[in-house]
């Protein structure tokens, strides 16, 4: 079984759609493993986008998701990291298909709703910052 990591944003939690997309992760199939609503410090933030620091957008990318609650969560399920990146589809909404999380419910593509691993090891290291391994009931 495979785990991966995934953050409902704030402009998510802020508009009500926390239960909505958990529903449809949970209606595919996927096993809630760990869950919780939490604000992230810019220390957390800094270490989440570590890969993007240096980058042009890096601050907004800090400033975003430190402006309100998020939804912290671990999925499992075989094949679930890129189960969930189709799920949630393209990054930018206006090219993200009908029936996606984004498609459906993300506005523009600094508050594109959801957040998922891209990889196992990306998983590892997400899932490790926001969960300790009592919380995952290891």
């Amino acid at each position: 079984m495979e785990r991966t990591f995934a953050m409902i944003k704030p402009e998510g939690v802020e508009r009500g759609l926390a239960g909505a997309i958990i529903n449809r992760l949970e209606r595919k199939g996927y096993r809630l493993i760990a869950l919780k609503m939490l604000k992230i410090s810019p220390q957390l933030a800094a270490r989440h986008y570590a890969e993007h620091q240096g980058k042009p957008f890096y601050q907004g990318l800090i400033d975003h998701i430190t402006s309100g609650a998020v939804v912290a969560m671990v999925l499992e399920g075989p094949g679930v990291i890129a189960g969930l990146r189709q799920m949630m589809g393209a990054t930018n909404p206006t090219d993200a298909a009908p029936g996606t999380i984004r498609g459906d419910y993300a506005l523009e593509a600094s508050q594109n709703v959801i957040h998922g691993s891209d990889s196992p090891a990306s998983a590892a290291r997400e899932i490790a910052l926001f969960f300790t391994p009592a919380e995952l009931g290891e």
